[in-house]
């Protein structure tokens, strides 16, 4: 029954306020990142695939309630992250009642990230997400999967999801800085193409969200 209630909110706050928020961790790795990623993605999903998501992200803790009350909840830093007992918790009751984790390492996170997910899924793995899964396919196609937005150690850019009855609801980006690529033109200086498709796959994960 709680399990119903909370797809309930949650499933009714995506369809009428489309508000997405930032998670505030502990630990101190810097998730406070890239200012600019999530208002940019926010503008460029409601001009080009006409969601009406508010302007401003909200910031949320992993251990609140009001974690239920955003479809989609974005993570990314360089550095170390801890969820506590009570964040562990609260995350799994979102992910399983229909919420969205996206993680995007930017540069630094992964060898601590691995350990945190293993808390809140101990008996699910991460698994590469393939080029043909329909978070790749639309509204804009990457026929290869993942772009790679910045490069670090010449390795290619993974997709890892967690699945909950065949359908993701952890998605953790590796090897790409996505959120690098959404932020405003003149913080990397990323040509305009590089820009572009890093904001085309935002958008195809909130597509995702809203339509599965």
């Amino acid at each position: 029954m709680k399990k119903i209630f909370l797809l309930f909110l949650l499933v009714s706050v995506s369809s009428f306020s489309q508000e997405i928020a930032l998670l505030k961790y502990s630990g101190g790795g810097d998730w406070y990142a890239n200012p600019t990623s999530l208002p940019n993605l926010i503008s460029f999903c409601n001009a080009n695939i006409y969601t009406r998501i508010k302007s401003k992200p909200s910031t949320v803790e992993p251990s609140n309630p009001d974690l239920f009350s955003y479809p989609f909840v974005h993570m990314t830093g360089h550095g170390n992250v801890v969820f506590s007992d009570s964040d562990v918790t609260n995350l799994r009751n979102y992910l399983t009642a229909g919420g969205f984790l996206h993680i995007d390492d930017n540069y630094g996170m992964d060898q601590f990230i691995r350990k945190e997910i293993k808390k809140i899924f101990p008996n699910n793995n991460l698994v590469e997400i393939p080029a043909n899964h329909p978070i790749f396919q639309k509204p804009f196609p990457f026929p290869n999967g993942l772009p790679k937005i910045h490069e670090h150690d010449g390795t290619r850019p993974q997709a890892f999801g967690i699945f909950i009855d065949n359908k993701l609801v952890l998605l953790y980006t590796y090897e790409c800085d996505l959120g690098d690529g959404w932020e405003d033109a003149e913080v990397h200086n990323d040509p305009a193409n590089v820009r572009d498709k890093a904001l085309k796959m935002g958008a195809n994960i909130i597509n995702y969200i809203f339509t599965n």
